[in-house]
């Protein structure tokens, strides 16, 4: 019953956390889910919870996953609020003597990254340091290329 009770405060505190980032009322939340307002007053107490659907309907307005609106743990994640869709944050890696790193297992899983594959380390003085898949890396360059010789061909006239 414990874990029940955690797992409706995370929805609860990240619900009333993004409707507040998002400079909502619990009005214009039951309006866009055709609820009324008190039962977004209950969910935010923690007094019940929403249907599956309206789950969803909410990540989707929240722009954020329904995996990070029901689980997602700021103290977890060095208090930082919830990501939106498709972004992570894996944690801090501990950079080794001779300057390896591990990536943590929720993002090989996620990137499906393999014991031996390989990764273009990219770098921006300003930014810091990305990892990507060397193919999907000439994807972008090659669309970069290709952006670039199509507004070179705009501007020949």
């Amino acid at each position: 019953m414990q874990s029940l009770f955690v797992e409706v405060k995370m929805f609860k505190d990240n619900l009333i956390q993004m409707r507040k980032l998002l400079q909502m009322t619990q009005e214009d939340i039951a309006e866009k889910l055709d609820v009324t307002r008190q039962s977004v007053a209950k969910w935010e107490a923690g007094e019940s919870v929403p249907d599956l659907n309206k789950c969803r309907l909410l990540a989707d307005l929240f722009g954020i996953s329904l995996d990070d609106l029901a689980n997602y743990e700021s103290d977890d994640n060095l208090g930082l609020s919830l990501p939106p869709k498709g972004k992570h944050f894996f944690g801090l890696a501990t950079v080794g003597d001779k300057g390896q790193i591990v990536i943590p297992a929720k993002a090989r899983k996620i990137f499906n990254i393999s014991t031996g594959d390989q990764l273009a380390v990219l770098g921006d003085e300003n930014s810091g340091l990305a990892l990507i898949k060397p193919e999907n890396f000439l994807s972008l360059a090659n669309l970069i290329t290709k952006e670039k010789e199509s507004q070179t061909l705009g501007t020949e006239h």
